[in-house]
């Protein structure tokens, strides 16, 4: 199966810069319709609003909804209990990765991290493209 590259991806990260280093290597690989927020509440109102996401990306550390809250809020809607999420943090300590796994995320990128780095998280998350 192929990846949609024209998939609609949610980034979620409370740091302009960061968006826009997300926002670029999605286009580096070859995905073109990327939305964005700048906290979990603006990104889950967002998911329920608007809807039809195929996958979020969304940093851990934010404020006033982290990451991990917004994780749990999609995994407890029935409606989005199954789109795919990957968290991306500075965080590399074993015991987040746990919480995060437990939480339902689909992978975990630890920052900094490259297109290629980027690329090999999401193939295990979406397939191959």
């Amino acid at each position: 199966m192929s990846v949609d590259m024209s998939m609609k991806i949610l980034i979620v990260d409370d740091y302009k810069t960061m968006l826009r280093i997300i926002r670029n290597l999605l286009k580096q690989l070859g995905f073109s319709n990327i939305e964005e927020a700048s906290d979990g509440s603006e990104a889950f109102k967002k998911l329920k609003e608007e809807g039809g996401y195929d996958l979020v990306i969304s940093d851990w550390n934010m404020e006033p909804m982290s990451g991990m809250d917004l994780l749990k809020q999609v995994r407890a809607d029935e409606g989005m209990k199954d789109l795919p999420f990957v968290m991306v943090t500075a965080e590399s300590k074993v015991e987040n990765v746990v919480a995060a796994k437990k939480a339902g995320v689909s992978n975990y990128i630890i920052k900094p991290f490259n297109a290629q780095t980027l690329k090999q998280k999401l193939t295990t998350v979406i397939g191959v493209f």
